[in-house]
């Protein structure tokens, strides 16, 4: 599961980072500026690849839930689109950080 969703994150991450027409578009209608789209990719680059690291892979899977609450509420309330691909894909992180809830709770208690 974390091997796909970091497949996911990674291709959507870098078209928004290679400036993708749709992607430009997309952040164009959101309004903040393209900066915004330079900052999500990398975050879902960045993301994504704490997936495949064993020990921050519960990390990356709450990263990338913040950031898929976000999408979705850009979605329903300014794009006015559906945000069904944002949903699954939260509720695919979400489920990592779920079953990586343990190895959460031992790094948090050993800080």
């Amino acid at each position: 599961m974390q091997v796909l969703a970091a497949a996911a994150f990674l291709a959507a991450g870098s078209a928004k980072l290679l400036g993708v027409p749709m992607m430009i578009d997309i952040f164009a209608q959101i309004g903040v500026g393209q900066w915004f789209r330079y900052l999500t990719g990398g975050i879902e680059v960045g993301a994504a690849l704490m997936l495949l690291w064993p020990r921050t892979i519960p990390f990356g899977a709450m990263l990338l839930a913040a950031t898929m609450l976000g999408a979705i509420g850009a979605h329903l309330f300014v794009l006015h689109s559906s945000p069904m691909a944002a949903t699954v894909l939260l509720l695919v992180v979400l489920g990592i950080v779920w079953l990586r809830r343990g190895q959460l709770t031992a790094t948090l208690r050993a800080a």
